[in-house]
């Protein structure tokens, strides 16, 4: 199972490291006017996307097999990792809305200001902040 955890673990930093990345893109281009400079940014959104939604599965899939291997008996009366898979499963819809953002940029159709991306790329900082206090901690 360690072994699981392990993998679990650098699949997760490597989705964060994409995660985290992303929404700025999405900032420079809701800044930019130059057709040149937004075409770029769309090739790099996509690809990005495409690299990192594997690691998000893979972490998700072992996530998985650790709570229903041992996690779910270990941790039954304990509420923190209910409130850790709330939070998760927050982070995959911020996922997927990025690459509604991403379909967006591409079809000209995004009205977020870059003001709202510098706000949206605070989000999953913030659910990685709680969640690694919570197991860690185990506060409740």
């Amino acid at each position: 199972m360690l072994w699981i955890k392990a993998f679990h673990i650098i699949f997760l930093v490597s989705w964060f490291a994409g995660i985290f990345y992303l929404p700025r893109l999405f900032v420079n281009h809701a800044m930019t006017d130059s057709d040149a400079v937004k075409e770029q940014l769309q090739g790099m959104e996509y690809r990005l996307y495409r690299f990192i939604t594997p690691f998000a599965i893979l972490t998700l899939i072992l996530g998985l097999w650790m709570y229903f291997d041992y996690a779910q008996a270990l941790y039954e009366h304990m509420y923190w990792l209910d409130i850790k898979l709330f939070l998760t499963a927050l982070l995959y819809v911020y996922h997927i809305y990025c690459g509604i953002i991403i379909r967006n940029f591409k079809e000209g159709k995004n009205t977020r200001s870059h003001v709202f991306f510098r706000w949206f790329n605070e989000f999953p900082v913030l659910i990685l902040f709680a969640v690694v206090i919570l197991v860690v901690v185990k506060p409740i």
